[in-house]
């Protein structure tokens, strides 16, 4: 029977997608759970399995194009007799798969497709890749694996345009147009080079300017004294190596046991009221190729410090591989987002839409304080700056919340209990 293949809705705020690949083409046979297509929605790329074995019949989306939730995309047979979705030219379904036995894939397709044997890309990768006539057969991954990253992508489009010395029209090694003139706010021109945003860029922008505008931001900035944090860091990492502990492992078991201390201030302002929530989740910015992503580490509160690093572990993976799904990304009233590799004191920065709140963590200084005594000690601080939304949060309520953090990472053997 002749089914629609939709846009997928991966998450509550998501209207659109970014169909990235066909990961089978038209006459080709999938079975369940066999990824059929990708969609990028704002938060990541997702892989899209089949819910049945079938085969692919037509296709009615190109890679590239930005279609809503809902959208035809195409068409695939079950195999199963039924009257099923019309043909779109108005003409009679396709005979069933039955009638099609003894026939192999190449002789159902419409055109005859030549495959490789599939190479792991993600799909920033394989978008960049296209967009630049690049035939990824010959490029060499860097990732896991061996897996293509966009870096390896801009790396062999540099070679090549090396070796040709005349770079295809419309296109450059950095993916950029050459040579545009953009006028300065004088009025006056500029050159330099122009290039559209991505799938992800743009809805990132769109998503970052409305929150911005439209969440009444406020901003309560502390330091954290980390030398405790540090010194037991350094003893745990010494005493086993099969899990390494971060910094920030403290700073995301510190802001799960301050949801856990006050359950008020874990909800989220939505278009219905305030919805409280149930766990302690936490989000965590991590850079990848293909910007910044924010998986969401679930209960948080309840976890041993071992269990938060095994947990961000594979999450960071995952999020830099492309292999995040919609749900590893939403949900959580506070994201940390931590640049104190950086080098920078303070990070004001602004609200993930949906949450309520998100913690900005700068790189740790050391600076001389006066002791009980009035005498000079050395210090290691670490610059915290909470942004939050005030519909949902007051000052009083932030600042408790800021203190629950700080004593937390003043005294880390709490953490040790969970």
């Amino acid at each position: 029977m002749r089914r629609e293949l939709l846009v997928p809705k991966l998450g509550l705020t998501m209207s659109e997608g970014v169909l990235v690949e066909w990961m089978v083409q038209p006459g080709e046979s999938f079975k369940v759970d066999q990824g059929v297509f990708v969609i990028e929605s704002e938060k990541a790329a997702n892989e899209v399995g089949a819910e049945a074995d079938g085969v692919l019949l037509e296709i009615k989306a190109q890679a590239g194009e930005t279609l809503p939730c809902g959208a035809v995309i195409g068409y695939w047979d079950d195999g199963r007799p039924g009257e099923g979705v019309p043909a779109s030219d108005g003409a009679a379904a396709p005979v069933p798969a039955a009638a099609t036995e003894g026939k192999t894939a190449a002789s159902m397709a419409p055109t005859s497709v030549q495959h490789s044997p599939r190479t792991p890309v993600t799909p920033l990768a394989r978008r960049l890749a296209a967009q630049q006539g690049l035939d990824l057969a010959g490029v060499t991954g860097s990732g896991p694996g061996g897996r293509i990253r966009a870096k390896d992508v801009a790396t062999a489009a540099q070679r090549q345009v090396h070796a040709d010395q005349t770079p295809k029209a419309g296109s450059t090694a950095n993916f950029a147009t050459p040579a545009a003139v953009v006028p300065e706010a004088d009025g006056s021109p500029a050159s330099g080079t122009l290039r559209m945003p991505t799938g992800l860029e743009r809805t990132v922008a769109q998503r970052l300017t409305a929150a911005k505008q439209n969440v009444p931001h406020f901003y309560l900035a502390v330091e954290a004294e980390m030398s405790a944090v540090m010194d037991l860091r350094s003893k745990l990492n010494a005493s086993q190596t099969r899990q390494r502990l971060t910094l920030n492992h403290f700073v995301l078991a510190a802001v799960g046991q301050a949801l856990e201390a006050m359950p008020e201030v874990n909800c989220v302002w939505t278009a219905d009221g305030i919805l409280s929530l149930s766990g302690s989740d936490v989000g965590m910015a991590v850079d990848t190729d293909r910007g910044l992503l924010v998986p969401v580490l679930r209960n948080v509160g309840q976890r041993s410090l071992g269990g938060i690093a095994k947990h961000a572990g594979d999450l960071v993976g995952r999020a830099q591989a492309g292999r995040l799904g919609g749900a590893e990304m939403s949900g959580g009233a506070i994201t940390v987002s931590n640049a104190g590799m950086h080098d920078v004191t303070y990070m004001t920065s602004i609200i993930n839409p949906g949450q309520s709140m998100i913690l900005g963590v700068g790189s740790i200084r050391e600076v001389f304080r006066p002791d009980v005594n009035g005498q000079p000690a050395i210090r290691r601080e670490m610059g915290m700056v909470l942004s939050a939304d005030h519909r949902v949060l007051d000052g009083v309520a932030g600042l408790k919340f800021l203190k629950l953090v700080v004593q937390a990472l003043s005294q880390p053997l709490g953490m040790m209990v969970a």
